[in-house]
């Protein structure tokens, strides 16, 4: 894994991130610190690594979130070959969302 981006900068980066409490400190947060395009860049590449690790097509992928072949194949290899993020953050994701449509009943 490439480190060259690690710093103590981004070590504070990570750290307020980890001192958000909901999900509206993180709306709050992320509008302030990343542009309206990059949020949804990253929430697109979200959902392309989500489709890759449910064995959704290329085309099915791209059709659903708009993400062109070279975000999806970019995606992909970060999710196979990666530091491992995507494979760590997605069950919890779903059990998350497990979580929350049993609240809903």
């Amino acid at each position: 894994m490439n480190n060259s981006w690690h710093s103590r900068r981004t070590d504070e980066l990570c750290r307020a991130i980890l001192c958000l409490k909901n999900t509206d400190e993180c709306y709050a947060f992320l509008e302030d610190i990343c542009t309206i395009k990059e949020l949804i860049d990253m929430s697109q590449r979200l959902a392309v690594a989500e489709m890759l690790s449910n064995g959704e097509s290329y085309s099915a992928i791209s059709r659903e979130t708009g993400a062109s072949a070279a975000t999806i194949s970019r995606v992909s290899k970060c999710y196979e070959y990666g530091a491992g993020g995507y494979k760590q953050i997605l069950p919890r994701l779903s059990a998350n969302k497990d979580a929350s449509d049993l609240s809903d009943i």
